[in-house]
């Protein structure tokens, strides 16, 4: 009988809350581990989706947004992102976070990429969209954003990630998924 991988190599013994706001909770768990000693696990639960947007222009322009992050002290570049309700269709999530950073709305919008991010620790699931037909308005921070948006050529972008300027793990793999779709023509 072949050994089922997927199924749970883990026992929970009993869990409790140790922090909670408004975005994360974090629990305690005892265990046991797959190798049947006991143990713990902290688990951060999310309340929201990550939501990332990669706009593009019709000349491959596209827009990045700097900001300091406060958690890894220090500044970042990346593609317009927020939170999305998990009640919420995702793409109103998109919408309204590429029109709040960039003051851009798009005619069509295009699902790249889902990502767990950091899974060893968390259960935070991300959506990556491509947003193209794009329209200027007026952009929207909310107060606790300082934010600096730049248009650049997304080529640009992707030397920027080449080059170790830009950390963010879904710019990263957004860039990179635009890119190979860019180049097989897909966009």
């Amino acid at each position: 009988m072949a050994e089922d991988l997927e199924s749970n190599p883990w026992t929970t013994k009993s869990e409790s809350l140790r922090y909670e706001n408004p975005w994360i909770r974090l629990e305690h768990h005892e265990v046991i581990t797959p190798g049947g000693s006991d143990g713990i696990y902290g688990v951060v639960r999310f309340k929201n989706l990550a939501i990332g947007i990669l706009p593009l222009d019709e000349n491959y322009n596209t827009w990045i947004v700097g900001q300091f992050r406060y958690p890894l002290k220090k500044y970042s570049w990346e593609m317009p992102e927020g939170g999305g309700s998990l009640g919420l269709d995702p793409i109103e999530s998109a919408k309204r976070e590429l029109l709040e950073e960039c003051g851009l709305k798009a005619q069509k919008w295009q699902l790249v990429q889902k990502m767990d991010l950091s899974n060893s620790v968390s259960d935070e699931e991300a959506l990556i969209y491509v947003a193209t037909g794009l329209s200027e308005h007026k952009a929207l921070p909310e107060d606790t954003e300082q934010l600096v948006v730049k248009k650049i050529p997304f080529s640009e972008m992707f030397t920027m990630v080449l080059n170790d300027q830009i950390h963010d793990s879904m710019t990263v793999a957004a860039v990179f998924k635009v890119k190979w779709m860019i180049d097989q023509k897909l966009i």
